[in-house]
């Protein structure tokens, strides 16, 4: 869906800063949305979406186990 989103577990990313979990997180809801920059009156639902998202992928790649 979102090919500019890189994979950010080991191994394939050594670290991943909150700038990279919120990168992820704007391109996807951005591919969701169809909006590259919203309209002011949609400028608040769209930020949120995005910091929801970044909290997320924090939350998931806090949580996986990687082996081997």
């Amino acid at each position: 869906m979102c090919r500019n989103i890189k994979t950010l577990r080991p191994p394939y990313a050594e670290t991943v800063t909150e700038d990279d979990m919120r990168a992820a997180a704007l391109q996807y809801v951005r591919k969701v949305s169809g909006f590259r920059h919203p309209a002011a009156h949609n400028a608040e639902a769209f930020d949120k979406a995005v910091e929801r998202v970044a909290a997320a992928t924090g939350e998931l790649l806090s949580s996986l186990v990687v082996r081997g």
